[in-house]
């Protein structure tokens, strides 16, 4: 671990939009049932945002509530970045809506495309800027609807994912205790093919998904683990010196089997995905929301964060919270 500037994570909060669509429900849609669902994925429900409702209403709401938790104003944040797959329109971004929306108006604001991936290659692209002295707080959001581009009659697909919205603050740590430690990046382009979201409709979806789902399974486990492993011998740590893995909230037997084949205790993971499903970028602020929450994350505890997401995209990163 190096002792150089830092930035920590602090204000983290989350929303869900309120209509809920348990999986009963998705039973009356495909030809599916409950139990098929649970054994296969740990998802029992998720959200699904109303028609009028769009991603930079997720990540507002969002937003509004980690300001809320850090009592700031939405003119202390000098920069706002959005990890999306779903915008609602391809121009203007997400994070300018957003910046407008809240009133941050002393902030420059972009959005990032990793998919499942987002929330850590924004992560280190705030920590960067928060190092560079370029900013002084960053509001990092992870904000997706997923139910607008999914095949709702695609069962193989359409079971996996809801709606929702992660966001925190970054600025300059000023103390051991809470810190971000380290991140990690990785992305394959000849692997692109294994997740798709089409620009074409399909079924009134907005651009529809295509998955090759045992492939992406496999290589959720190997990069995962990739990712772990190379941060955690690059600063000269093992996974006991961490108190808890917060990997994308994708798919249960996902994260058992990164556990198992990699000797990571299934204890310390934080798992979530039941509540809300996959929602991409956003799953893992949720993640770490839900382990505070429940009183499981304590402050001053070490997290190790992982992700896989279409691209192929992928990461790790370690954070004293």
């Amino acid at each position: 671990m190096n002792n150089k500037l830092s930035s920590k994570i602090s204000g983290i909060a989350t929303y869900l939009p309120e209509k809920i669509l348990t999986n009963d429900d998705l039973s009356k849609m495909v030809d599916t049932n409950n139990e098929w669902i649970v054994s296969r994925t740990g998802i029992e429900k998720r959200h699904i945002a109303d028609d009028n409702e769009y991603t930079y209403d997720l990540a507002v709401k969002s937003a509004v509530k980690t300001l809320q938790q850090e009592n700031l104003k939405a003119t202390d944040i000098d920069c706002i970045i959005v990890s999306t797959t779903t915008p609602a329109d391809k121009c203007p971004s997400t994070a300018v809506k957003v910046q407008s929306k809240i009133g941050a108006k002393n902030a420059f604001a972009f959005d990032i495309q990793a998919a499942c991936s987002g929330f850590i290659y924004g992560l280190s692209i705030a920590d960067s800027f928060i190092k560079s002295g370029q900013a002084k707080r960053v509001l990092l959001i992870g904000a997706e609807t997923m139910s607008k581009v999914t095949d709702w009659t695609d069962r193989s697909t359409c079971v996996l994912f809801g709606d929702g919205a992660g966001s925190c603050i970054l600025s300059k740590a000023t103390d051991e205790c809470h810190k971000v430690i380290a991140i990690k990046l990785y992305s394959d382009g000849d692997r692109y093919d294994q997740i798709v979201i089409h620009n074409s409709e399909k079924n009134n979806c907005r651009g529809h998904m295509t998955m090759n789902g045992s492939e992406v399974f496999k290589s959720a486990i190997r990069c995962m683990g990739e990712a772990v492993n190379d941060i955690l011998n690059e600063n000269d740590m093992t996974i006991d010196d961490v108190d808890w893995i917060i990997p994308h909230q994708a798919n249960a037997r996902i994260i058992k089997s990164l556990c198992e084949q990699n000797d990571y205790p299934i204890e310390k993971s934080i798992i979530s995905l039941q509540n809300h499903a996959n929602t991409s970028s956003a799953t893992i602020p949720m993640a770490i929301d839900y382990g505070i929450k429940s009183g499981r994350i304590k402050s001053g505890n070490i997290l190790l964060l992982t992700a896989m997401g279409a691209g192929l995209t992928w990461g790790s990163a370690i954070v004293k919270l």
